[in-house]
């Protein structure tokens, strides 16, 4: 499962770019190098998306093969936390917790965008949920 969502940089002029996100309508920002606009897209993404799930909004699936755009991932925290919540679907986290061997309080945990889970956590997560952790730099 990827967490990418398709951006569309748009050059303004005389300079600078503005960005704005194919999936989420209220998602945009702008920076004066295509760089800089790329991060700040990172970051209201990762805001945005945080804030979705802190208020229980739903999160739309990031659409693919988008021509032109850009993809951009939000942070690794916000990622697993969004990673979780999907791959859970509509089992209860009652359920989930049991599976791990641990309470409900620390497996609800895996869900908050706040929440920096280990290594270990999330590959056992992962497993319980019927995946395999695989994690990569870009």
């Amino acid at each position: 499962m990827d967490i990418r969502y398709p951006a569309i940089l748009e050059p303004q002029k005389p300079k600078g770019f503005f960005v704005r996100f194919q999936d989420l309508d209220d998602t945009f920002t702008e920076g004066e190098t295509e760089e800089e606009a790329l991060f700040n897209a990172a970051e209201v993404l990762t805001a945005m998306l945080e804030w979705r799930m802190d208020n229980n909004q739903t999160i739309p699936e990031p659409s693919i093969g988008v021509v032109g755009a850009r993809y951009v991932a939000p942070d690794a925290k916000t990622q697993a936390a969004l990673l979780v919540r999907r791959s859970r679907g509509d089992r209860p986290m009652s359920e989930i917790a049991r599976a791990m061997g641990t309470s409900w309080p620390a497996a609800n945990r895996m869900e908050n965008v706040r929440h920096w889970p280990s290594l270990k956590q999330l590959e056992k997560t992962a497993a319980v949920l019927g995946h395999r952790l695989i994690i990569s730099f870009e």
